[in-house]
């Protein structure tokens, strides 16, 4: 058995807004160091934590956590919109076993996954080439939210049960850091958008369009200084990447979710699949972390880190 784990923020803007020559080369080479550390690796299952941007799951129920026994792609922000190789079974046992673990976990054979959990293995495979993957959602849009010591919680029991396959195991944290996107809140939503937030649906390519409009514009209005959104914030950023390679969860757990807005964003609640990830990492002894990568990027509207855990 070898576990290993990688964090990584995704940003849809990637592709839309340059960052600055100095900044993509940055940013790419760090990627392909990791993607090559990937390769060598050569993982046998991989196990995707990230959020939803209300494209997959939505106020008609929604889990803190789930677990996909079959995905696929939305294909929101030139994500790959494909099925996902995934073990049925696999994800009922883990199912199973967080449950003994004292975890609710939610089941889906129908899981919509967006860029949140796809961008990152668009990065680091070839999609033809996957190997099985193991999808997993936790809740970090739709308040409330799962407090952070349920996030670790969750991620202890994860590392425990992949530690129990014998497999060559890598954990992917898919999320954050500081961002404010402009995502909808059902509290103020206008009705036709409240409406979207419960029910869902499949948006037409005219309506994603327009919804992928306002976040660009938005991140133009951020960078000129005229935006109403809650800026970087890389000080939040680094003190968080200290705690979690210095795996002090408690210190990290003392957050909560009007902190968390306010100081990183609605987008910051993303770290936690970070922290769910890493919980799955020193559950299963790997305990090695290595900060590869930071910059705040206004550009994408993130700040922008790469972490891994072996």
């Amino acid at each position: 058995m070898t576990i290993t784990a990688l964090c990584a923020s995704h940003t849809p803007l990637k592709d839309y807004m340059s960052p600055g020559d100095e900044v993509a080369r940055e940013v790419n080479t760090c990627l392909s160091s990791i993607r090559h550390w990937v390769e060598d690796f050569a993982p046998e299952l991989v196990v995707v934590l990230g959020p939803d941007h209300f494209n997959g799951f939505f106020y008609n129920v929604m889990p803190s956590f789930c677990i996909g026994a079959a995905a696929e792609g939305v294909g929101d922000w030139k994500t790959s919109k494909m099925s996902y190789p995934t073990d049925a079974a696999l994800a009922e046992a883990c199912v199973r076993h967080c449950h003994e673990s004292d975890v609710d976990v939610a089941l889906s054979y129908q899981m919509f996954v967006d860029h949140g959990g796809v961008q990152i293995l668009d990065q680091l495979f070839e999609w033809q080439n996957l190997p099985t993957i193991l999808p997993v959602f936790i809740n970090c849009a739709a308040s409330p939210a799962p407090p952070l010591r349920r996030v670790l919680a969750f991620g202890t029991a994860l590392g425990a049960f992949l530690s129990s396959l014998g497999r060559k195991v890598l954990v992917i944290g898919s999320g954050g850091l500081s961002h404010d996107p402009p995502i909808p809140q059902l509290r103020d939503a206008p009705p036709e958008v409240r409406k979207r937030l419960i029910e869902g649906g499949v948006l037409d390519p005219v309506a994603r369009a327009a919804r992928q409009q306002r976040v660009i514009d938005d991140a133009g209005r951020q960078q000129q200084g005229t935006s109403e959104r809650t800026p970087l914030n890389p000080a939040w950023d680094q003190s968080f990447l200290k705690q979690l390679s210095a795996g002090d969860y408690d210190q990290i757990c003392l957050m909560d979710d009007a902190s968390i807005t306010r100081d990183g964003g609605c987008g910051g609640h993303e770290i936690r699949p970070w922290i769910a990830a890493s919980a799955a990492a020193r559950a299963a002894g790997v305990n090695n972390p290595t900060v590869h990568y930071y910059r705040a990027i206004p550009q994408w509207i993130a700040g922008y880190a790469v972490m891994t855990f072996e």
